[in-house]
């Protein structure tokens, strides 16, 4: 059961185990681009490239529990599927639910530990096979396996390798489960801390922070929601940046444009510290480096960011 790319290579994962995928369950396919065209799930395309049958419930009913039932399934893996399964899901087979959740529980739960990750500036994440209960991730952990988030590294990019380190993962598990070897750790509810789902207006900087948190709102926001900045034209883009020193700080407003560098604008934030934008994007417009902005775009010193 799951949704979206990062499910798709732990599916793929269970077919590489020779495992006997007796069917697979996404959300409906959905509209999307300038066509609006209904677009398959990627795990459904998935499913489909293994000829198994693909069930996309608009909601859970009598009726997907009916068709689960008749399927007998021995497990049911559950990776960013979408939809809380109640009690008699979780029960339906022999084996229980095992989830791929992309954080070291307990910390992190909830629909965007990815990117929560990379927005509080944590240095290490990693994945979790656990065993589901009725709790938004709270059943005991199987299986933990961990990895260093770069001081730069975007949630796009801890995406790609946390859902190939999930696969991994889930493999072991099934694995270790085959063999009787898994041990299930409870954890500590004390330590649990939430990852709730990200709305676009997450993105928006606040330049009275330090440099440290914009950079890691710019970097977590990356590819989705994108940080931004308010503009009478729109919001202003901004997907790449890095930290700075500003030397006169005393004399310079947070979100000020404070020097020209050859690799775009340099912006003052809170304290003695600046971003440079090395990447920005103008409303309708694609994005471009901060070079290539300041080239064709008036921001004179003193500008505020914002007031554009």
């Amino acid at each position: 059961m799951g949704t979206p790319d990062f499910a798709s290579q732990s599916l793929e994962a269970l077919f590489e185990l020779k495992c006997k995928v007796v069917g697979v369950v996404s959300q409906p396919d959905r509209p999307k681009g300038r066509g609006r065209a209904l677009q398959r799930t990627p795990v459904a395309a998935t499913a489909d490239g293994h000829d198994v049958p693909v069930y996309q419930w608009p909601r859970l009913s009598q009726v997907s529990y009916d068709q689960l039932t008749a399927l007998k399934p021995d497990l049911m893996v559950v990776v960013a599927y979408g939809k809380i399964l109640p009690r008699r899901y979780l029960e339906l087979p022999r084996y229980g639910c095992l989830n791929v959740h992309a954080s070291i529980l307990p910390k992190l739960r909830g629909a965007a530990p990815i990117q929560w990750a990379v927005l509080r500036g944590h240095g290490e994440t990693g994945v979790s096979i656990m065993q589901m209960d009725e709790g938004m991730d709270t059943g005991d952990v199987l299986l933990l396996r961990t990895t260093e988030i770069g001081p730069d590294e975007t949630s796009g990019e801890l995406h790609d390798r946390l859902a190939s380190l999930g696969a991994q993962a889930l493999g072991e598990a099934i694995d270790g489960l085959c063999a009787g070897a898994l041990i299930p750790v409870p954890q500590n509810h004390d330590d649990a801390t939430e990852a709730p789902k990200l709305a676009k207006s997450d993105g928006r900087i606040d330049w009275q922070r330090s440099a440290q948190v914009v950079h890691n709102l710019v970097r977590g926001m990356s590819p989705w929601p994108c940080a931004y900045v308010e503009m009478p034209q729109g919001a202003l883009k901004i997907h790449e940046t890095r930290i700075a020193m500003d030397q006169n700080s005393e004399a310079h407003k947070p979100g000020e444009i404070i020097a020209h560098h050859p690799d775009g604008p340099v912006v003052s934030c809170l304290d003695d510290e600046a971003v440079v934008i090395t990447k920005i994007q103008r409303p309708g417009k694609r994005a471009v480096s901060g070079a290539e902005f300041l080239r064709g775009t008036a921001m004179p010193l003193g500008t505020m960011l914002g007031d554009l």
